[in-house]
């Protein structure tokens, strides 16, 4: 995971009511059309599937779960913010003033999974056990070499030990942030 990568978060952002599924169409084609596809990931509109019977017929239509609100995985950076903010249909970011304030993972599970999305399981790619070195390949702790004491497949998330200044920290890493040593 790169620097870029760990900055990478859900935003909420506000639109004019009924123009989601526009804000959504506009915000993919700016993120084509100005190559920003390493800074903003993904916008989702949260819907639910209901059922509704009508003349004796059953339904599927979805609602919106926030109706004026599309969800924006992006990197926040000075172009960024400008480019989403002034998009059509948008009138702003959830946040205080110019600074958007991130959902958090807690949140983003939650609306997921109101939507009926289970958050995708991160798998690791390399072969890992308790006990053994890795090297840490990003972050606060790049190059250094830690020993794996727990591993939680569930949250892609790596337990391990490092060797700082002859003592040994506890650190919590993501799974793409190591490689076998």
């Amino acid at each position: 995971m790169s620097e870029n990568e760990s900055a990478r978060h859900w935003y909420v952002v506000h639109t004019y009511s009924g123009y989601e599924n526009k804000v959504k169409a506009n915000l993919e084609q700016k993120v084509q059309s100005m190559g920003l596809e390493n800074e903003i990931f993904e916008v989702i509109i949260p819907v639910k599937d209901e059922i509704e019977k009508k003349d004796g017929v059953e339904k599927v239509t979805q609602r919106k779960i926030f109706p004026g609100y599309v969800l924006v995985n992006m990197i926040v950076n000075e172009k960024t913010w400008y480019d989403v903010r002034n998009t059509d249909g948008v009138t702003g970011f959830v946040g205080s003033g110019t600074k958007p304030i991130p959902l958090t993972e807690d949140e983003v599970d939650n609306i997921l999974k109101e939507m009926g999305i289970e958050k995708a399981k991160v798998k690791l790619d390399i072969d890992v056990e308790v006990g053994e070195t890795v090297k840490i390949c990003s972050g606060p702790f790049e190059n250094f070499a830690a020993k794996v004491i727990s591993i939680n497949e569930e949250k892609g998330k790596i337990k391990a030990l490092v060797d700082m200044f002859g003592r040994e920290t506890n650190v919590e890493l993501d799974f793409d942030q190591v490689e076998k040593d």
